[in-house]
């Protein structure tokens, strides 16, 4: 039962169900019963029931998306589903074991590694079989400001750790009483209070978002229809469509104007519809940012998922291809062994993956855009600003997800890559959520779902860039190596003692 409520506490942490509070407890119940199991596959067995209810109940929009889109039946869709829920399970479960190691072979103190523990299964959800990052412990805080600011320094893995040591705090107070941990719970408490007051300052100073070069910026919300993106008949209809929206932009002063992911409904360097897009850019002498399909035939045909810049001459400025490609929605990997699946298969792009980060030129000014999912990658994002990006766009189609809680997480942790990195960041989705960010993550703008809209606001160019663009995950990978490292010791003394909690 502390398992279930610890998978029921996970799933409340994030949205559109949620509350950020759920999250600084969530993992208590957990980590009370792993340290009171009888054996490492007990353990292992809590673990994964936390992590099938989390994860089940985070991402439960994923059938619904296979059937409709994918083309399979509700029985395989479900099946696919709990697959993927069983994976991502095995990382709690996992958790679970590692804490129960420590904690029987050094002691109830070690319930206190917890957070790093942790952090490091969140490491190998970003990085294990191309990784499956989507709501991090972290991201549960993207609307509390003032822990939220922590991560311009830690990044979202910091802030996993910050809110799991309250979980790992109260776990200790429960295993061995009041009085033998009362300095604990004293420096938690000031670790929290500290982090608090960093925030609080940080958003305070507002130094973010007086420096930097002024620039009018709009996002363009076509809100098309899944099912019509691509119906031939309709590829005039949907172009009228961007370029009125477009026109509303500029008649408003944008000399930026983003559209989503696979706005044109044709491939834009190929087709000679794109030649009315060239012109718009031209006739009101503004860049546009606008989400493709990209073509090459160097060895081979190949197909991008692709954001092309074009300048207020009509000219490609540059072309980005998307390099971390959705599993399941832009190609299906292993495919020759699921069979079952092969409905999906056909109704799977073969898209490649581009080769890395790219930014893009907005006459001298470099811009970062990260498509769709990659948004949720927090070192794919950091490399942009690496490379220069002085602000960051993402364009995206969350159409496929209807009025669940996907877009609302979708639009959660695109927030955070503001916070991350200091930057101004504007989103672009098909049918929302558009939005402009700043770079304390307040939303400045934002759209509704299902409207047609577009977003004018003022953003800035930045340079300075965060402890957490110099230094990335340094902390989540100390965390990773002290993990392994204790875990170690527990191996080389041939050491699980029994009865140490």
């Amino acid at each position: 039962m502390l398992a279930l409520l610890s998978g029921v506490l996970l799933f409340l942490s994030f949205p559109s169900f949620g509350h950020p509070a759920f999250a600084w407890i969530a993992l208590l119940p957990l980590l009370v019963t792993t340290a009171n199991a009888s054996s490492p596959l007990q353990a292992f067995r809590r673990g994964l029931l936390t992590g099938v209810v989390h994860f089940a109940g985070t991402i439960y929009w994923i059938p619904r998306v296979m059937e409709e889109f994918g083309g399979l039946s509700a029985a395989v869709s479900w099946a696919v589903h709990f697959l993927l829920v069983g994976y991502l399970a095995l990382f709690p479960a996992l958790f679970a074991v590692a804490t129960w190691m420590l904690c029987r072979h050094f002691g109830a103190a070690l319930i206190l590694a917890a957070p790093a523990v942790w952090v490091t299964s969140e490491l190998g959800r970003i990085y294990v079989f191309t990784g499956f990052p989507w709501e991090l412990l972290g991201y549960s805080q993207t609307s509390v400001l003032w822990v939220a600011q922590l991560a311009s320094v830690v990044g979202v893995l910091g802030v996993s750790a910050l809110v799991a040591s309250v979980s790992a705090s109260l776990a200790y107070l429960v295993l061995v009483g009041r009085r033998r941990a009362g300095g604990v719970m004293a420096g938690t408490v000031a670790l929290i209070v500290a982090c608090l007051l960093f925030g609080h300052l940080r958003v305070r100073s507002g130094e973010w978002v007086e420096a930097g070069i002024p620039l009018r910026v709009a996002a363009v919300q076509g809100n098309i229809a899944q099912e019509d993106k691509w119906n031939p008949a309709l590829r005039e209809t949907i172009l009228d469509k961007y370029l009125a929206l477009t026109n509303l932009a500029a008649d408003k002063g944008a000399r930026l104007v983003v559209w989503p992911e696979a706005a044109t409904p044709f491939a834009f360097q190929t087709d000679a519809l794109s030649e009315r897009i060239r012109s718009l850019a031209r006739e009101r002498g503004i860049h546009l940012l606008l989400g493709t399909t990209d073509l090459t035939w160097a060895d081979e045909l190949r197909y991008y998922n692709a954001v092309v810049l074009v300048d207020p001459q009509g000219e490609t400025a540059g072309v980005y291809h998307k390099q971390h490609l959705v599993p399941f929605g832009e190609y299906v990997p292993m495919s020759d062994l699921l069979s079952f699946v092969s409905p999906l298969v056909e109704n799977v792009g073969g898209f490649s993956a581009g080769d890395g980060p790219v930014t893009l030129m907005m006459d001298d000014q470099p811009i970062g855009t990260a498509v769709c999912y990659e948004i949720i990658y927090p070192g794919l994002v950091r490399g942009f600003v690496v490379g220069g990006s002085r602000l960051l766009t993402t364009v995206t189609n969350d159409a496929w997800y209807g009025r669940t809680a996907a877009p609302y997480q979708h639009f959660q942790q695109a927030t955070m890559r503001a916070i991350e990195q200091g930057r101004f960041l504007v989103r672009a989705a098909n049918t929302g959520i558009s939005g402009v960010i700043d770079p304390y993550g307040r939303v400045i703008a934002q759209t509704a779902l299902f409207d047609d809209d577009v977003l004018t606001t003022d953003v800035k160019l930045i340079d300075d860039v965060t402890p957490y663009t110099r230094y990335g995950d340094l902390l989540a990978f100390a965390c990773g190596l002290m993990t392994l490292a204790l875990l170690l010791v527990v191996g080389l003394t041939q050491g699980i003692r029994p009865g140490r909690v």
